[in-house]
């Protein structure tokens, strides 16, 4: 039977973060100058790497990259989330909920593969610093760039393709504030267990193996560094340590939702606004507050912008 035959439903009614409107009243505030706070600091962080001609390198090329994908990606679940809280009736369409799945996984997808971009930029830099500069031509990087897109792309379309194939006849109801796959096929009239494997192969497995092989490369980088002399060592060790705090905060969620079976936990919504919410703003930010030259940069920017005013 096809899609059109067997899907009914034309929408879904979010449940929501929580049912006290107290709570929803403070997390909408929390959520509200968290997002007006933060957010204007990841392009602060875009237009100070494209602006200075000091900054360069591969490393802030991606750090702009990562600002930018970080910057996009809460525009997908934040804005909605907060328009939601002051609506009695919170609903998205099927479409509307497909499309918001696709962006997300495209550029979770796309965050993760970058991640897994920059652990590579560091080991050459730190490990075979001789051959930094022939490994890391601009060409590279935008083959790399081009890559992680695709790369992206191609995992969020293979959910969006699973999903789109399930009939959805009955129940309409998300016990959360946004699309995501284990909530919406868990609504499917039909047995779902090769979809949520398939599932689990494609998001958990590629989540789980890019975590673990991420801190395998920055446990390499750290022994490599740690027993040398050299002046850039404690800059190394910062940046890595860097890499590695973001790397737990981002991967640590998704391997909590993607690498299990799709049941409700209690923590499930309080991790997936951490996952989609929270982390994408505070990202760049944590890089760069860990990173000297990118804080001089802004300085340099702010300083230059108020004597010419």
């Amino acid at each position: 039977m096809d899609r059109e035959n067997s899907t009914v439903v034309t929408e879904f009614i979010l449940l929501g973060l929580t049912q006290s409107r107290e709570m929803q009243l403070l997390v909408f505030v929390l959520i509200l100058l968290f997002y007006l706070i933060i957010l204007p600091g990841n392009f602060l962080i875009i237009l100070t790497i494209r602006s200075d001609p000091g900054l360069t390198a591969p490393l802030y090329f991606f750090l702009g990259n990562l600002a930018f994908l970080d910057a996009s990606y809460s525009f997908i679940v934040a804005p909605r989330m907060l328009v939601d809280f002051l609506s009695g009736k919170k609903v998205i369409s099927y479409r509307g909920c497909i499309t918001q799945l696709f962006f997300l996984h495209f550029l979770g997808g796309g965050e993760g593969l970058l991640l897994v971009v920059m652990a590579f930029d560091r080991y050459i830099a730190i490990c075979r610093p001789l051959h930094y500069s022939s490994v890391m031509k601009p060409r590279a990087c935008y083959a790399m760039l081009l890559g992680l897109w695709l790369g992206g792309f191609v995992h969020s379309i293979i959910q969006v393709a699973l999903i789109l194939r399930l009939p959805f006849c009955g129940p309409n109801q998300l016990d959360n504030f946004f699309c995501d796959v284990p909530q919406v096929i868990k609504l499917a009239c039909t047995d779902t267990f090769v979809v949520e494997l398939l599932m689990v192969f494609n998001s958990g497995l590629m989540t789980l193996l890019c975590f673990l092989g991420l801190l395998a490369s920055y446990a390499v980088i750290l022994c490599r560094v740690r027993g040398s002399s050299s002046e850039g060592k404690d800059k190394a060790v910062s940046t890595c340590t860097t890499h590695i705090i973001v790397i737990f905060l981002m991967f640590g969620p998704g391997i909590f939702i993607y690498t299990r079976p799709f049941r409700a936990f209690p923590a499930d919504k309080v991790v997936s606004l951490f996952h989609t919410v929270i982390f994408p703003l505070l990202n760049p930010v944590i890089y760069t507050l860990r990173n000297q030259e990118v804080k001089a940069s802004i300085k340099k920017l702010f300083n230059h912008n108020i004597f010419t005013l």
